[in-house]
């Protein structure tokens, strides 16, 4: 099988393995266990994790939370900046359309059962936020501004630095998913005014089960699960210390070199779409063209349902239909629905994403194996 859908997850990095693998058969103590040298050596392995994804980040390690995934992240940062202003504190949030489900799930949870005013920002075609308009839906009600760093359907690069200027300059928290940006593009969350920033292992060629959240330094955040008080109060729960071992070491593999990859992937990228292009027609790339991640591209095919395309790629090519957390239902991608695609056009839409172990062979091989296949549904 051709692996192209990156973005769902990736594969554990070698190395990464390697270094987790004793802290699950000789080194398997418990982090919290402070009294012998089981613990300690558990300890020693999460306080390593933490300075190595503190030193990607260019924070400091008291400002790094380890949490289940990226979408625990999410729901901390978003329900505890929140609630830890209640009942009496600001409840405005401004968000976009196309954010990840885990951010807008997690938003209308506060809009209808806690009392948040929620302005969801449009997109124009390319699936770009209007600045403009994001600086007057700031209101002194308003709380949080919650955008991504990167698109996990097109790809697309939200300008994060003037995000956070407008906040800093408003006074307004801005918390970033950044689960689809780390070990791509650079993070600088202190740097670009960003006051939350979430991400997730598996993206980045760690283990599943593990991720982060940046906490700025003063920032309050009410806990959302209780018992025992780890992570200074933020996060209780056993810690998942090969995970986070095992994320410790993809950061200091993405800081080491992992954006060293983008060109060789931008040009793998464009060599499949160009193939594509060349040989079937009606074929267009849904969002910005140039300003996304070098490894995403995101195509409407007229008149080849993506589900029907990906039953005839079989186990030759893995490719997806939008984002995988909602892959079990036939609907229509909201973020290309945001953008402006009609159900049709929407449904007709597939996402490849390459990555590190991608090759010239497998493009050239997955492009003839979508032509011929597109080809047919389209005979059909």
């Amino acid at each position: 099988m051709i692996y192209l859908d990156y973005n769902a997850t990736t594969p554990v990095a070698q190395a990464v393995l390697e270094e987790m693998l004793p802290y699950f058969t000789t080194m398997y103590g418990n982090a919290a266990s402070r009294t012998h040298l089981a613990g300690w050596d558990a300890l020693e392995g999460v306080n390593i994790a933490r300075e190595r994804l503190a030193r990607f980040l260019g924070v400091s390690t008291g400002e790094i939370v380890f949490t289940s995934g990226a979408t625990e992240a999410v729901n901390l940062a978003i329900k505890g900046l929140y609630e830890k202003q209640q009942p009496e504190g600001k409840q405005h949030i401004i968000t976009a359309a196309t954010e990840h489900k885990a951010v807008l799930d997690t938003c209308r949870y506060l809009e209808q059962h806690r009392g948040a005013s929620l302005t969801y920002l449009p997109v124009d075609g390319k699936g770009h936020i209007n600045l403009d308009d994001l600086e007057k839906a700031i209101t002194d009600n308003t709380l949080m501004v919650a955008l991504m760093q990167v698109n996990n359907e097109t790809g697309l690069v939200h300008p994060v630095a003037e995000i956070g200027r407008i906040c800093h300059q408003h006074g307004v928290a801005f918390f970033c998913d950044a689960t689809q940006a780390a070990g791509k593009i650079p993070l600088q969350p202190a740097r670009e005014g960003i006051t939350l920033m979430a991400l997730s292992a598996h993206k980045m060629y760690g283990p599943k089960g593990v991720g982060a959240l940046y906490v700025a330094r003063d920032t309050d955040l009410m806990e959302q699960l209780h018992g025992g008080g780890h992570e200074r109060k933020r996060r209780s729960g056993t810690l998942n210390v090969p995970g986070i071992v095992g994320l410790g070491k993809a950061a200091e593999l993405a800081a080491a070199g992992g954006e060293k990859d983008t060109t060789r992937l931008m040009l793998l990228r464009n060599r499949l779409e160009k193939a594509l292009m060349r040989t079937l027609a009606e074929v267009v790339v849904n969002g910005d063209a140039t300003n996304r991640v070098a490894h995403v591209s995101n195509l409407h095919l007229k008149g080849v349902e993506a589900e029907k395309l990906m039953l005839a790629l079989g186990n030759h090519v893995a490719i997806s239909s939008g984002a995988a957390c909602t892959s079990a239902a036939i609907l229509p991608s909201h973020v290309l629905k945001a953008m402006g695609l009609t159900d049709e056009e929407a449904l007709s839409s597939i996402r490849i994403s390459l990555g590190r172990l991608t090759t010239e062979a497998e493009i050239d091989q997955a492009a003839e194996k979508i032509i011929e296949a597109a080809a047919r549904i389209r005979n059909s």
